[in-house]
């Protein structure tokens, strides 16, 4: 490489790193390459615009992974039965973030990674085993919204989020079974029932499970 050639890239690289450029503190040996950097003069102010607006974009597909994390049944029951300890609420929020920037570091992502990805998460954080069959879907839906936000389908993307918030699924409904004695320990492990339209969650290494009542899905938390 040239002396020129190495001069004009670190003084180009200066200049788009700067938001003002003075032209009497530089000087390059050839003409052409001069052009180039009158021509990166021109096309900056146009630049950042569209970095502000790429920010704002990637704000909303941020909101569309918190509407499909928030509507999804299955993270709502670890949060409010405590499977994520008392910050249970501030891990499902910092999942927004994680999943996120996942599908921003990571190209072409099938949905078989993003389905394992999130039961890490979700083993992870709540030590919960996701085994409804509700993965699928969810990974489906952050596809789908990070397509539309790619695709630069911005309006379209927030229909989604909004139809997605809208048409929600009522939140399984969680009901503690009866102790078989009031003298047994509060350390004992409580049955909870969900509809059978509600998610199957199992702690992760749980005791065996009941087989599923007529209609009803037995949740179980661990001892």
């Amino acid at each position: 490489m040239t002396n020129s050639k190495r001069i004009y890239e670190k003084q180009l690289s200066s200049f788009l790193s700067q938001s003002r450029f003075d032209w009497k503190e530089h000087a390059f040996p050839e003409r052409s390459l001069l052009s180039d950097l009158c021509f990166c003069t021109r096309l900056l102010p146009s630049v950042r615009p569209n970095m502000a607006a790429s920010a704002a974009s990637r704000e909303i597909f941020t909101e569309g992974v918190r509407a499909v994390l928030q509507t999804w049944p299955v993270l709502q029951i670890a949060v409010d039965n405590g499977f994520g300890g008392i910050y249970g609420q501030q891990k499902a929020d910092w999942m927004v973030d994680v999943v996120q920037q996942y599908f921003h570091d990571n190209a072409d992502l099938q949905q078989y990674e993003v389905e394992d990805f999130i039961a890490e998460l979700m083993d992870q954080e709540f030590n919960t085993v996701v085994d409804d069959g509700s993965l699928p879907q969810v990974s489906a839906n952050l596809l789908q919204m990070f397509g539309q936000w790619r695709q630069g389908a911005l309006e379209q993307l927030k229909h989604t989020i909004n139809t997605l918030t809208q048409n929600k699924s009522q939140r399984a409904k969680v009901t503690a079974q009866p102790t078989q004695s009031d003298e047994e320990s509060n350390d004992d492990a409580q049955e909870m029932e969900c509809e059978a339209s509600g998610p199957s969650v199992s702690r992760t290494h749980p005791p065996p499970t009941q087989d599923e009542e007529d209609g009803w899905t037995v949740v179980r938390k661990k001892k």
